[in-house]
């Protein structure tokens, strides 16, 4: 029987605002380069009212998604969950999703409380640094899942992020364990390095009922989550928790892992200004040409390649003239 959607992604809705700034400026803002920290409401307003920070790009985000966007980009159709609040940004999320063609449970209504946001701060190394405010994607819960879309999708996609809080890792272990009950296959994101580094323990938790179908990560991720040293290691011990690993690593391109056998894949050689939503993309771009049976290194090789192009331009995702060109060049 054919299902209704391909992926069902569940994840922290956020409006993502990227900025442009000096390492000095980075210094006076005191956070805390390359990774992603969570901060409350008091920090994100001095950020949206310092007047030395002027943002050059505004688009509705988080790690899910940027994912689910890309899939509905290259045509896939998909469902995502998520909860913003009923002001300004919550209200240009849920329009940017519907003309994304993106199902989403967002049309039952928009909820009081403050859109959470992630403040992108991108250096001239092309480093990203991320800020966060959940807001009221903190409050994520089951009640945001649509398990009667679930049970009708192909795979479910599950973002690291919802580690973070009580009710969203909740959210995230029920739809996991609905999935493998329902024949939906599932898959999981580490998101960002911080999120194994500092939430270990509620990752294994998410994991501990039983082996994701396939696990995103980059090389870091990997290596902090099962604490090991080396790639090959690290690949086989996180075999414990996915039957499949995709790992990216930077430039050098990406891995599939399964059985003890790798796949690799290369990367474009390009010039990087910004690597926000680079890792999303390449999730979704994975999915999406995996999903279509496409041989594994071809797979990486169209998702590194998506990847490097999103890279070389500021904010976190290709128009839709860019990706729709990178799609047809590998599969005529």
């Amino acid at each position: 029987m054919n299902k209704k959607f391909n992926t069902y992604g569940i994840g922290n809705a956020l409006v993502d605002i990227e900025f442009e700034v000096s390492e000095t400026k980075l210094k006076e803002l005191n956070v805390e380069k390359g990774l992603m920290t969570l901060v409350d409401e008091k920090t994100i307003e001095s950020f949206n009212n310092d007047s030395g920070l002027t943002s050059n790009h505004k688009s509705c985000g988080g790690s899910a998604g940027n994912t689910m966007i890309a899939l509905a980009q290259l045509g896939q159709k998909s469902f995502y969950s998520c909860k913003v609040a009923d002001d300004k940004n919550g209200q240009f999320f849920a329009s940017e999703l519907s003309d994304m063609g993106l199902s989403s449970n967002l049309g039952s209504g928009l909820k009081e409380g403050r859109t959470g946001q992630c403040m992108v701060f991108v250096t001239p190394d092309a480093e990203r640094t991320m800020n966060t405010y959940l807001g009221i994607t903190e409050t994520f819960s089951e009640e945001e899942i649509d398990f009667d879309s679930l049970a009708q999708s192909e795979l479910l996609y599950v973002e690291g992020y919802l580690v973070t809080s009580e009710t969203g890792r909740a959210a995230a272990i029920k739809a996991l364990s609905f999935a493998r009950e329902n024949g939906v296959k599932t898959a999981l994101t580490f998101s960002d390095p911080s999120m194994p580094t500092y939430f270990k323990n509620g990752l294994f938790e998410m994991l501990e009922g039983g082996k994701v179908d396939l696990l995103f990560c980059n090389r870091e991720e990997l290596l902090v989550f099962t604490g090991e040293s080396e790639i090959e290691k690290g690949l086989e011990a996180g075999a414990k928790f996915a039957k499949k690993i995709v790992m990216t690593n930077g430039a050098d391109g990406a891995v599939f892992y399964e059985n003890g056998s790798l796949v690799s894949g290369r990367a474009p050689e390009v010039k990087p200004i910004d690597t926000i939503g680079a890792g999303d993309l390449f999730a979704g771009a994975f999915l999406y040409s995996y999903g279509l049976g496409h041989e594994v290194q071809t797979c990486l090789e169209f998702s590194c390649a998506c990847a490097s192009k999103v890279v070389t331009q500021y904010g976190s995702r290709l128009s839709n003239d860019d990706i729709l060109l990178i799609r047809d060049q590998f599969f005529k």
